[in-house]
C-alpha cells in the first residue's frame, strides 16, 4: 500500500516512509494539499465528517476514524475569550486530532504494530485508534503516569511499557526499540501525520468563526503538537484565501520545563517549579526550530507558568463548569500573563483550546 511522500525541511531527502530523516531531522509531507476556490459558505459546510470534513486540506485519508472532531467553541465570559472544547474528544484530548490521521496513515501502509511514547493523552488515543484498526501498540510511559491513563491504554489492547526517570527516558527508551524493530514510530512529535491531524483545530475555528481567524491563540506547549498544528493550519487557510490573516500564537509552559521560553527570554524567564501540569514537561522539543520559527512568524511569545497559577486557574475552570486536567490550565493561566504584561490589550479576540479532560486525572 501508499501513503503520501515525506520530504526533509532540512536537507530535501524525500521517502515513502519513514519515522526520521537520515540527517536526523523530522519529516514533513512532500506536498501540501490546499483546496481550490473561495471558502464555501460557513452554513452550508456540510461538517457531518468531523475533522474529516476538511479533506481538501489532508494529506491522508480516513480509514481508522471514531467520528472525532467539531469539538464545541464556546463563549468564556470570565477570562473575555472564547475556548475550543477539545476535552471532549472520544479518549478525553485534543491527542485525538492526530491519532486518527497517525493510524490511518499506518493502516494505509499495512502496519502491524505501533509504537508511541507518552505521559498519557497520546498514548491513550494511539492505542484506541489502534484498536479501532486492529492494529498492535505498544505505548511507552513514565513510571509516574496517571493511572487512568495507564487503564485507557490496557483496556484498548496495547502493551504499556513503564519506564523510570524524566521523560525524556521514555523516549529514549521507545527510540531504541524502534530502532530495534519494535514497530512503527506512531510519534506525536516526530510524524507529520500527527500535525496534519492537529492542523484541523485551526480549520474548525475558522469555520465556527465564520472563515476569520482570531487575533490571537494560546496553547499549551510542550512538543508543540497542538501548536505547530494551529500554526499549520491557519497558514494553510490563508494561503487558500479562506482566512486574511494569521492569528497571533501565544505558547504556556510549565516554568522548570520550558526551553522555548528559554530560547526567547533567557533562562531566568524559563526558570521555577511546575510538576502539576505534566503533560508538557518536555525538555527538548523535537520540532523546536520550527516551534521558534511559527513564534517569529507570528509575532507570537512564549511565558512560563509555575504550579501556583495553574493550581488556580483549574479552580476558577472547574468552578465555571469546564472540568479539565491540570496541564490544560496552563492556556488560560497564561493569558492572564500576557494581558498582565500587555502583550494582549482588551479589545483582542483570543481563543483558548482546552485540551484535556478532567475524567483522565
Amino acid at each position: 500500500m501508499t501513503a503520501a511522500p515525506l520530504r526533509c525541511p532540512d536537507c530535501g531527502a524525500t521517502y515513502a516512509d519513514r519515522w526520521r530523516c537520515e540527517c536526523g531531522h523530522p519529516l514533513d509531507y512532500a506536498e501540501r494539499p490546499l483546496p481550490d476556490g473561495p471558502a464555501p459558505d460557513p452554513a452550508a459546510f456540510d461538517a457531518r465528517d468531523g475533522l474529516w470534513s476538511f479533506d481538501a486540506f489532508l494529506p491522508e485519508s480516513p480509514r481508522v476514524t471514531l467520528g472525532e472532531g467539531l469539538t464545541p467553541l464556546v463563549d468564556a465570559g470570565d477570562w473575555d475569550a472564547q475556548f475550543k472544547l477539545e476535552y471532549v474528544f472520544p479518549t478525553g484530548s485534543f491527542k485525538d486530532r492526530g491519532a486518527t490521521t497517525t493510524v490511518s496513515r499506518a493502516a494505509a501502509l499495512g502496519v502491524d504494530t505501533v509504537v508511541e511514547d507518552s505521559s498519557g493523552n497520546a498514548g491513550a488515543a494511539i492505542a484506541t485508534y489502534a484498536a479501532r484498526a486492529g492494529i498492535d501498540a505498544e505505548i511507552y510511559v513514565p513510571a509516574s503516569v496517571k493511572a487512568s491513563k495507564l487503564r485507557a491504554i490496557r483496556r484498548a489492547g496495547a502493551t504499556p511499557v513503564k519506564t523510570e526517570g524524566p521523560r525524556q527516558a521514555t523516549t529514549d527508551a521507545c527510540v531504541g526499540a524502534v530502532e530495534s524493530g519494535a514497530g512503527w514510530y506512531a510519534s506525536h512529535a516526530w510524524n507529520p501525520a500527527f500535525f496534519a491531524g492537529t492542523a484541523t483545530v485551526a480549520y474548525e475555528t475558522a469555520l465556527q468563526r465564520d472563515w476569520e481567524a482570531p487575533d490571537a491563540v494560546v496553547l499549551p506547549l510542550g512538543h508543540g503538537t497542538l501548536f505547530l498544528g494551529a500554526y499549520r493550519g491557519f497558514r494553510a487557510l490563508r494561503d487558500a484565501g479562506w482566512i486574511d490573516s494569521m492569528p497571533r500564537l501565544l505558547g504556556a509552559q510549565a516554568a522548570g520545563h520550558a526551553p522555548i521560553v528559554e530560547a526567547l527570554h533567557g533562562p531566568e524567564a524559563a526558570a521555577g517549579d511546575n510538576d502539576v501540569a505534566d503533560g508538557i514537561q518536555i525538555p527538548r522539543p523535537t520540532r523546536g526550530d520550527q516551534i521558534l520559527d511559527a513564534v517569529a512568524d507570528t509575532d507570537g511569545d512564549a511565558v512560563a507558568l509555575d504550579a501556583e497559577a495553574v493550581e488556580s486557574e483549574l479552580a476558577a475552570l472547574h468552578a465555571a463548569g469546564f472540568y479539565t486536567e491540570a496541564t490544560c490550565a496552563v492556556a488560560p493561566a497564561a493569558l492572564r500573563e500576557y494581558r498582565e504584561r500587555g502583550v494582549l490589550d482588551g479589545d483582542e479576540d483570543v481563543v483558548v483550546p482546552l485540551t484535556g479532560s478532567g475524567l483522565k486525572t
